[in-house]
């Protein structure tokens, strides 16, 4: 059911601001990472303060959320830039609000295709765009960053336009960081990693791009309002997943799964923060409801709007996630409920696979410590409400046998239903995309 928004002409534009790498670290959940503009949207908006991801890499997590559904379902499996890509384009938000009488806009930065020819305009093309700003070598130079490309789209709007679904995507917090941050003495290590003076420095730098993104954010948002948009503007701004630390992205405990989500816009309350466990597979039936669109058979998650109207405080009894390939093959899957997280590995190496953590001083650090042999578990169960931070494997302790064969249940359960491909056996990547070894430190 849609939001009751009046006739065709009011439905809201859709603004989607999408960052890399953030996680949830930033302003707007506690901690001590200046990002004024993100505190400000939260401050004016709905924050989820329990949103995951469905993958906690790159291309399947963008590729769920603008799907509605598993990567596994639609294809993505792997990095769009190394191979992979969705079963059908035609299945995405994107066609859904072009086919519901949206235009709609990408400025900058998507990761659900990439051009096997003829450049980044096919790219548009195939996955809904009516237009985008094309970022091409030849053009790079001379063409406005893409946050002031979508600043001059916002100022170009002339009243009896179509609605816009306007697609923002930043490569910012992705490493490598450019520039050295200065007030490592003043900053907590992210919440997995040991208190030490080269994390330190290196949360300091990540600093630096936050407030990046953050001021590049701000300039949309401020043309929004400048040009009198916000109030008939539905923003959705959330980020892919984890960050790019150690022990963080490409891993399914919260570290990596859990992502930054705030809404604002037409009929979301301003100031609140909501504590039910949210995915981004929620976000496609949220906006078709703004937007008056029938939903999709293929959508798996649920719209947020009982949530955002105080109809319920709950939404979801489990949440799940996957890995399959990022840079290399580690197929794992995760079940989560708000008690317990069960994380299972389908292949049979005891030591983690080292490409999948991108190169940084922190790994670097931790290499040095011995992290390279330390084992992986083929089962891991996490007790969430005595340790949050997932630090005490339980899946060998007689007494959680109870949950652990509950979560086991639970997760089988969902691989059936979604028809994921390793019940099958290995999955094999596409014809000629890069695998790195296991044992290959990028």
């Amino acid at each position: 059911m849609g939001l009751p928004l009046g006739t065709e002409v009011n439905r809201p534009n859709i603004l989607y601001i999408h960052s890399h790498d953030t996680g949830r670290y930033c302003q707007p959940y506690g901690f001590g990472l200046r990002s004024p503009n993100l505190q400000r949207l939260a401050d004016e908006g709905a924050l989820f303060r329990r949103a995951f991801c469905a993958a906690p890499t790159c291309s399947p997590s963008r590729a769920a959320l603008l799907t509605g559904a598993t990567p596994h379902r639609v294809g993505m499996l792997g990095l769009a830039h190394r191979g992979w890509s969705l079963n059908d384009y035609d299945q995405t938000l994107i066609r859904a609000l072009q086919r519901g009488g949206y235009e709609c806009v990408l400025a900058g930065f998507q990761h659900i295709d990439h051009p096997a020819s003829g450049g980044p305009w096919e790219v548009a093309l195939r996955s809904g765009y009516d237009r985008r700003r094309i970022a091409s070598a030849a053009d790079a130079a001379s063409a406005p960053p893409p946050h002031q490309w979508a600043a001059d789209f916002l100022a170009g709007r002339r009243p009896g336009d179509r609605p816009f679904f306007l697609d923002v995507g930043f490569t910012e917090t992705h490493r490598p960081f450019q520039v050295r941050g200065t007030d490592a003495a003043h900053l907590a290590p992210p919440t997995p990693l040991p208190d030490h003076p080269v994390v330190r420095q290196d949360m300091a730098d990540y600093q630096v791009c936050l407030l990046s993104l953050d001021e590049k954010i701000g300039v949309v948002l401020d043309a929004l309002e400048r040009h009198g948009h916000a109030d008939n503007t539905l923003v959705v701004c959330t980020t892919d997943h984890g960050i790019a630390f150690p022990r963080m992205k490409c891993n399914l405990t919260d570290h990596g799964l859990g992502v930054l989500l705030i809404l604002r816009g037409p009929g979301v309350p301003p100031g609140v923060a909501l504590d039910a466990m949210v995915s981004h597979l929620d976000i496609f039936p949220t906006v078709c409801d703004a937007a008056d669109l029938v939903q999709p058979y293929w959508l798996e998650g649920l719209s947020l709007w009982p949530l955002l109207r105080g109809e319920t405080d709950r939404l979801h009894d489990a949440l799940y996630g996957e890995v399959t390939y990022h840079a290399g093959y580690e197929p794992m899957r995760s079940a989560r409920n708000d008690r317990w997280k069960y994380i299972r590995r389908f292949h049979d190496r005891t030591t983690r696979v080292r490409p999948n953590c991108d190169p940084s001083p922190t790994r670097n650090l931790l290499i040095e410590l011995g992290w390279n042999d330390r084992p992986q578990p083929r089962e891991e169960l996490y007790d969430l409400l005595w340790d949050p931070n997932e630090s005490n494997n339980l899946a060998a302790d007689p007494v959680a046998a109870q949950p652990l064969e509950g979560m086991r249940r639970k997760l089988d359960s969902w691989m059936r239903l979604t028809d994921d491909p390793l019940l099958k056996g290995p999955v094999p990547a596409p014809p000629g995309a890069p695998v790195n070894p296991p044992d290959q430190d990028l």
